[in-house]
């Protein structure tokens, strides 16, 4: 889930238990904020889609917490028999909005596949700042702001 909060120095989105979904929805939502200036924390699982803010939104405006938990997996689309299938072309979009220090640990832990792998902890020091200054817990606006449909 994606919510935004408003504070009175800045715009925070903050990001717990976010599956992913359809791509054109995080394209937005991070084009977005990239282009107001927010601060987007990752507080929990970000996971699929959720992984382009790697790559979408510049790195002085992400932070994460000690629960941030990236999840990536190969791309997949729907075949002539409406079923997920592994799309070759589109896991080439995905790898290239990533940058290089996120390639390298996927390629390090084996690539991207149908398989998920995650990345928390240690493996997320030099790819994205902790958030270490206290965080104002982020308001909802006006509720929680879903990414993907459900």
């Amino acid at each position: 889930m994606l919510a935004c909060g408003i504070t009175s120095a800045s715009v925070t989105l903050r990001i717990v238990q976010d599956k992913g979904g359809p791509v054109g929805k995080y394209l937005q939502a991070f084009a977005q904020a990239r282009s107001t200036g927010e601060r987007v924390i990752i507080d929990g699982d970000c996971l699929s889609a959720c992984t382009l803010v790697l790559g979408l939104v510049p790195a002085n405006q992400i932070c994460a917490t000690p629960r941030a938990r990236f999840g990536f997996h190969a791309a997949s689309m729907p075949n002539n028999d409406g079923r997920l299938s592994t799309s070759a072309l589109a896991t080439q979009v995905l790898w290239a909005v990533y940058p290089a220090p996120v390639r390298n640990w996927i390629i390090q832990h084996g690539g991207l596949t149908s398989q998920m792998i995650y990345m928390e902890g240690r493996s997320l020091d030099g790819i994205v700042a902790t958030c270490n200054l206290p965080t104002p817990r982020a308001r909802q606006w006006p509720q929680p702001l879903a990414i993907h449909a459900r």
